[in-house]
């Protein structure tokens, strides 16, 4: 057969290879839904062990609300379990446009497409509002399923150094002669958890005659002072041409996503981007889940409010127990540990006190820079914090790195 014994082999020994290295990804398994506190079973077969969840996206606490949970039990009663079609077909229901509509007010734009997740927003809104005439000029960090929709898509591509606003506009400055320039950026940055700067965009943007893409998937609902995301917090709502989120992180932490902005560059994707013309549309419980959390959103900023407070003494705790951290004032909190084994190593124990937080590694983040990404929700309360913080410390401990520097852990440990 085709899958030989030699095939099979050097697969295996790959895998055998990331094994011996110590990174090896293995899933868990979670007996429970989505929370702060979370039933977890490793695949040994081990018996469950109730932990606090501290790496999650559920940044509001609102992928088991009460009252979202109702609201899809109600959609799917009175609209059916899934639509079997793409939207142009027969896929759209009118709460899919109801979505759309909520979504356009919530963030302040022209008009809403929904896409089954961001990940297919973003592989298909390039290529439907871009030709070989435009350049793309993205942020290096930007978020992988922002580059996998740059590869799709014909026009030009260059980059920028992360944040660097200098040399953007030299980007601009060089690309001045194209059809369209777009300037592409996550608003909060997934792995380091530090915003773009938007306003000083924005102006380099209007300065060139760019257009302006933000993904805000990591802010959506909770960045903000109304939780309408980065555009809110740098005071540049309206000037925004193309914004991609998700609904499965903050927005309920179920799935899909979207593509708001310009009404134009909205309506060119519902007729040209390929995800959306050949994907089923989100499933009707979804979509009656995601509107009962703009509700909530749109009527309190509670649940906004305490994670912001939740966030800033988590982040307080790490530094003044000794962690090395990111820098920056959103939920995302990586406690930097620089080797890949030790990022392992340290997840495994944190489990066994109790605290589930997952190590990254290349190539999920660049070598040399593995980590503990902490991730706070609306829905921990002080005392899951500070159990998690004495977790924390306990660990820290053990493997010597409270008040070490970048250096003095790469010395112990390499990177």
């Amino acid at each position: 057969m085709a899958y030989s014994d030699k095939t099979r082999g050097m697969y295996n020994g790959i895998l055998s290879g990331l094994q011996e290295a110590g990174l090896f990804k293995q899933e868990r398994f979670i007996h429970s839904p989505q929370a702060a506190d979370i039933e977890v079973e490793f695949p040994s077969g081990s018996s469950l062990k109730n932990v606090i969840n501290i790496c999650a996206n559920n940044y509001l606490g609102l992928s088991s609300h009460p009252d979202v949970v109702k609201a899809a039990h109600e959609g799917l009663d009175s609209r059916g379990y899934g639509m079997s079609s793409v939207r142009f077909i027969c896929g759209t229901q009118d709460i899919h446009r109801k979505l759309e509509q909520m979504v356009t007010e919530f963030l302040d734009t022209e008009d809403t497409i929904l896409f089954p997740s961001c990940m297919d927003a973003n592989a298909g809104v390039f290529e439907a509002v871009l030709t070989k005439d435009d350049v793309m000029i993205s942020d290096r960090l930007v978020h992988a399923s922002i580059i996998d929709g740059i590869r799709l898509c014909s026009a030009m591509h260059d980059t920028f150094k992360h944040s660097d606003m200098d040399h953007l506009e030299s980007k601009l400055q060089l690309h001045h002669d194209r059809r369209l320039k777009m300037v592409i950026t996550d608003g909060v940055f997934s792995m380091d958890g530090d915003t773009a700067k938007l306003d000083e965009m924005a102006a380099l943007c209007e300065k060139y005659d760019a257009l302006l893409f933000i993904d805000d998937s990591h802010a959506s609902g909770f960045i903000g002072k109304k939780g309408r995301g980065t555009h809110e917090k740098y005071g540049i709502m309206g000037k925004v041409d193309v914004i991609t989120t998700t609904f499965g992180k903050g927005l309920g932490g179920a799935s899909g996503g979207c593509v708001s902005g310009r009404k134009e560059l909205v309506e060119m994707c519902r007729q040209k981007a390929r995800p959306y013309l050949f994907s089923n549309t989100i499933a009707p419980p979804v979509v009656a889940g995601v509107i009962k959390v703009l509700e909530i959103l749109s009527a309190t900023t509670e649940r906004r409010d305490k994670l912001e407070k939740n966030t800033e003494f988590w982040r307080k705790g790490l530094t003044e127990a000794g962690f090395v951290l990111k820098e920056g004032d959103t939920p995302i909190v990586p406690v930097m540990l620089f080797n890949a084994k030790l990022s392992q190593d340290v997840s495994r124990d944190l489990y066994q006190e109790g605290v589930y937080a997952i190590g990254f590694f290349f190539p999920v983040v660049p070598q040399g820079q593995a980590r503990i990404r902490t991730q706070i929700s609306a829905g921990h309360e002080i005392h899951h914090l500070e159990k998690a913080l004495d977790a924390f410390t306990k660990v820290g401990k053990k493997y010597n790195i409270l008040g070490k520097t970048k250096q003095e852990i790469i010395e112990m440990y390499g990177m």
